[in-house]
């Protein structure tokens, strides 16, 4: 594959998140809104309440529904698709399965689980994956993991993979941050006794890591594991930062066409950028601007508390990541004032480690420091 190609293949977690350009029609969309409110205020109670039918009319609640009924159904077509995702491994030493988790909001999700089949796993990871892909993704990376001896979980976010909600756009990412602690107390009720760990890629790994800031949690884990975590992320520029705010409470769902379509390759292995890419559980259309604004807003107040993370943690990083900062994940570590922690940065290396034609001997790194970090319990 050509490097011309590979740019086409991009990642929808690129630091190019809002274009600034492409913000104005959102804007004039604001001042029309803005303006059509002020004509309500002004007038007549009477004129007021025609206006407002007008605008309610049934034309307009016929098509919310028809959006609605969209949504929906996109949701059970993925559902599907994700159910026979990665099947046909009945003869491995593991038994797979996938199952649907209630969220904080009553919004289904929808999990997967690698468990060794002979007695009782040393320790579960609990996958949390990057924005716009899924958890079938880590399969081959569970099937290390269980030859090991370690039971792993995994949950697709709102908007993701075969969970509920519209494709790609996630309405606050504390949502997620939410649900991966409610995941987490599901997993240990159902295995007493046996260590947990949670891992998170990306954007995946500043919701692990905001998670891990309550002592709740920081009890309920002997650590987390952080692969190219989203911290530091800044927009195109400065106005875009302040307009976006604004913008997601107009527009949350408007997507930013081209927005993603220009960005920098995340793996230096052609396959695997094809496979996912060509996945279509994987959402590659234009960033929506909530979705945009929710990785500003967490990547900043992470950023702004680096000194405050105090739960062991492992993070790895590729030097040559474009997507995410690895000079954030080297702040990280030396800020926090966590007594375990790690740091582990790969020359060259690009965004999806555990996609990079060096991944099994990434996934053994993070094995040992599991161990290493049982050994001390």
């Amino acid at each position: 594959m050509s490097t011309a190609e590979m740019e086409q293949l991009t990642s929808g977690a690129s630091n190019r998140i809002i274009p600034l350009l492409k913000t104005l029609r959102t804007v004039l969309l604001f001042v029309h809104t803005f303006f059509l409110s002020l004509l309500l205020f002004i007038l007549p109670r009477r004129r007021r309440r025609v206006i407002s039918e007008s605008l309610l009319d049934a034309p307009s609640s016929k098509k919310r529904k028809s959006a609605w009924k969209r949504e929906e159904e996109d949701t059970l077509r993925r559902r599907a698709l994700a159910e026979c995702y990665g099947t046909g491994d009945e003869h491995c030493p593991y038994r797979s399965a996938t199952f649907l988790f209630f969220g904080g909001r009553n919004n289904t999700l929808f999990c997967r689980s690698w468990v060794p089949v002979s007695g009782t796993p040393r320790g579960i990871l609990i996958i949390i994956h990057g924005l716009n892909e899924h958890s079938g993704r880590y399969a081959d990376f569970a099937r290390q993991l269980t030859s090991c001896n370690f039971g792993v979980y995994a949950m697709d976010w709102i908007g993701h993979g075969g969970s509920d909600g519209l494709h790609g756009y996630v309405p606050a990412l504390d949502y997620v941050v939410a649900d991966t602690v409610a995941f987490l107390e599901k997993i240990r009720l159902e295995n007493p006794g046996v260590p947990c760990f949670l891992f998170g890629h990306s954007t995946g790994g500043a919701v692990v890591l905001k998670a891990a800031y309550s002592p709740k949690i920081e009890g309920m884990v002997e650590g987390i594991v952080l692969t190219s975590p989203a911290l530091r992320v800044k927009p195109a520029h400065p106005i875009v930062g302040a307009v976006a705010p604004i913008v997601s409470l107009v527009a949350p769902k408007f997507q930013f066409k081209g927005a993603n379509k220009r960005g920098i390759p995340v793996s230096r292995d052609p396959a695997a950028l094809v496979a996912k890419y060509s996945d279509p559980l994987v959402y590659t259309g234009p960033i929506r601007v909530r979705t945009g604004y929710e990785i500003l807003r967490i990547s900043t107040h992470l950023t702004r508390n680096f000194k405050f993370v105090s739960v062991p943690f492992f993070v790895l990083h590729g030097t040559a990541d474009r997507v995410t900062d690895p000079l954030a994940s080297q702040d990280l570590y030396n800020e926090a004032s966590s007594e375990f922690k790690d740091i582990k940065l790969y020359d060259g290396f690009l965004h999806d480690l555990l996609f990079e034609p060096e991944r099994e001997e990434i996934a053994q790194d993070i094995i040992n420091w599991m161990e290493k970090r049982l050994h001390r319990i």
